[in-house]
């Protein structure tokens, strides 16, 4: 009837769901409770004491990101659980290449019909991922928009915001000629060129595959399907980097992400050099091969899109290389020396030989 009262629930937002979801994320956030958080979840902002017998002259580094169309593929699949954990390391590990520690973190999840149960699961991985990061989980925001998004969506986006004492900043001005390139393993494709691998999948369904149920080429049958390895959760490179710019003079931190090796690793090069890498010295993961073949890419798109089997790179001299690769192995990370440093002209750029 035209004179029925309305409520908010009539017009789709349910109060009592988000209300529901708060109850249900508490436990998995004070798993990321630091000693520097005051007060909990439920406040209109939450609140980070920064230790003032810590720095001297800190510095404040923020990151936001998302997680790109791989929430598409998630949801397709649905395979919710790691999703959390990509959105944290896109920002923390954004963060540490500059040499600072991810102090806390926020989210923002928005959707047009909220199920508690699917939030739920991607707050875990959030906070999973702030664990691993050793950050901690401090507020976010659930916003219930229907008629924006699809029954089903939703997206993500995160914020990360770190210290670091203004004389160890890491921006690339100690890099020199000379120099070696550490590459850092990644857990698979990360959270970068997934619009470009579901074209590639929508190829092989074409061909008559259900490519995401195959096992994975090259890998021992029953040990994963493509679909495990192209939604693997981002490695978070924090803890071990943090271990090594504690312990070896590191030159610049380089996260690999959409542009690959080609367009990151010069952001944090000088003018005058370049990154001579070679791209035998490190195994290309299986995953990427797949990518490879039946996306029929040429070799400089695959380096472009996707990080090819190197999720981080670390430039340092060659001397500390031997130390640095201990110490990654000791925290789980392959790593293999790539390349060097050579001089250039202008500005800096990445060759492959």
């Amino acid at each position: 009837m035209p004179d029925q009262p309305l409520t908010y629930r009539d017009a789709g937002v349910d109060i009592d769901a988000g209300e529901a979801l708060v109850q249900r994320i508490k436990p998995a956030v004070r798993r990321t409770r630091r000693p520097e958080v005051l007060g909990g979840l439920g406040g209109f902002g939450g609140l980070f004491a920064l230790p003032p017998d810590r720095y001297r002259e800190p510095v404040l580094v923020a990151g936001t990101d998302g997680v790109g169309t791989k929430l598409r593929l998630a949801l397709d699949t649905g395979r919710l659980d790691g999703l959390g954990i990509d959105l944290v390391a896109m920002c923390v590990n954004d963060i540490v290449v500059q040499g600072a520690e991810p102090l806390f973190f926020l989210d923002y999840y928005a959707t047009g019909v909220l199920d508690v149960d699917a939030a739920a699961r991607v707050v875990a991985g959030i906070a999973e991922g702030c664990v691993q990061a050793g950050c901690a989980l401090i507020g976010g925001e659930t916003a219930e928009m229907p008629g924006l998004y699809a029954r089903g969506d939703f997206d993500l986006a995160g914020f990360a915001v770190g210290a670091v004492e203004r004389q160890a900043l890491l921006d690339g001005s100690a890099v020199r000629a000379g120099d070696a390139v550490l590459g850092l393993a990644s857990s698979g494709p990360h959270a970068n060129g997934y619009s470009l691998i579901r074209r590639i999948l929508a190829r092989a369904a074409a061909a008559g595959d259900d490519p995401l149920t195959l096992p994975l080429p090259g890998v021992p049958a029953g040990t994963a399907t493509l679909a495990e390895a192209l939604l693997a959760p981002t490695r978070i490179y924090v803890r071990p980097l943090l271990a090594l710019l504690a312990t070896q003079p590191v030159h610049a931190l380089a996260h690999i992400t959409g542009g690959g090796l080609t367009d990151n690793l010069p952001r944090v090069l000088p003018a005058g050099t370049q990154a001579r890498l070679e791209p035998a010295a490190w195994p290309l993961p299986p995953v990427f091969a797949w990518l490879a073949e039946v996306g029929r890419l040429e070799a400089a798109e695959l380096r472009r899109t996707f990080n090819c089997g190197i999720g981080m790179c670390v430039v340092l001299a060659p001397d500390a290389v031997a130390p640095a690769q201990a110490l990654l192995a000791g925290h789980g990370i392959d790593s293999w020396q790539i390349g060097e440093i050579v001089p250039g002209e202008g500005a800096a750029a990445v060759m492959y030989t």
